[in-house]
């Protein structure tokens, strides 16, 4: 996928058509997992730019009841339909996300203040699951060097490390005598992987606010690594000078690296990663459970953007 200039029209002059054409859609999904619909932080929102992002997909999107009801969020069951069932439990107003480590400006900030004055883009993103599943996502997000900038990180600073909330009042998941992980869950990106375009901090999908199950209030989106890495329901973020050790590399670092990125030339130990399954029924004719397989695009399909970030690394030995 090649990029191309974005377009010279202003996000604030537009009222956005897919948001106009989706809101009937999402309205329905929204009463049926209790989802707010209302608009959030205010008149960014309608700012949104019409305008196909230069990143985004032309790939058939996957129906909004199949985002938001197959998803894994451990903290709310290990099963793909207990984030739905549980997530309604999680209270995101308000929020605040703590931010520290190798920066100038380390402080607890509203997420509404860190992200205020960013635009706002809607990117419609591959998303590719470990487990051989995928899904296209039109994500509502703001690139996430916007707010690394913000915070000024330091010159030592090398990687960035998130951590998911910590509620077990609100997340059954993080109850009980057996664990699925550790918590708080943690995931990390080296810095220039964070600074690239591709990555953003999505606030909704479908032109909407993010449903608890998809990570609200905020969560990470990475199109080009497999899903875990997309870590959700953020309240940290932390600059260091050393590699942070994620959540799923402590439970299990032989299955789950530090880059994750996705490679169909390498196998999970229980599994191939050569194919997927698309998910959704409505997707083109390339979702369902019984449908065929597709091979694995190297990097999700955005080798173009992002491959040579690991010029001279061996992608085997780094997965």
């Amino acid at each position: 996928m090649i990029i191309r200039r974005p377009p010279d029209i202003r996000a604030s002059e537009i009222t956005p058509k897919s948001v106009y054409l989706r809101r009937r859609e999402f309205l329905g999904g929204a009463a049926a997992l209790g989802v707010a619909a209302a608009l959030p932080f205010g008149p960014a929102w309608a700012a949104l730019t019409a305008a196909k992002s230069p990143f985004s997909t032309d790939e058939p999107q996957t129906p909004l009841k199949d985002v938001t009801s197959y998803n894994n969020f451990y903290e709310f069951g290990t099963d793909k339909d207990d984030p739905a069932k549980n997530a309604h439990t999680l209270t995101t107003t308000p929020w605040k996300i703590k931010a520290d480590g190798l920066i100038d400006k380390p402080a607890e900030y509203d997420l509404d203040d860190l992200i205020k004055d960013i635009a706002l883009e809607e990117r419609i993103y591959r998303m590719r699951c470990v487990e051989g599943w995928s899904m296209v996502i039109p994500w509502v997000g703001i690139p996430l060097a916007s707010v690394l900038k913000r915070l000024e990180p330091q010159s030592s600073a090398k990687y960035v490390a998130f951590e998911t909330l910590v509620r077990p009042s609100e997340m059954p998941g993080q109850k009980g005598l057996f664990q699925a992980l550790p918590w708080p869950y943690v995931e990390g990106l080296r810095l220039d992987e964070a600074m690239h375009p591709l990555t953003i901090l999505a606030i909704g999908l479908y032109g909407e606010k993010l449903p608890n199950q998809n990570g609200a209030p905020v969560r990470l989106v990475v199109p080009w690594k497999y899903g875990f890495k997309s870590i959700k329901s953020i309240v940290r973020i932390s600059l260091t000078d050393s590699q942070p050790k994620i959540s799923w590399e402590v439970a299990n670092a032989r299955e789950y690296g530090f880059y994750s990125n996705v490679n169909p030339d390498v196998s999970h130990p229980r599994w191939s990663q050569a194919t997927e399954r698309r998910i959704g029924g409505s997707t083109g004719g390339l979702g369902g459970l019984f449908a065929k397989r597709h091979p694995t695009l190297i990097f999700n399909g955005y080798g173009d953007q992002v491959a040579k970030l690991y010029d001279g690394m061996d992608l085997k030995k780094n997965f």
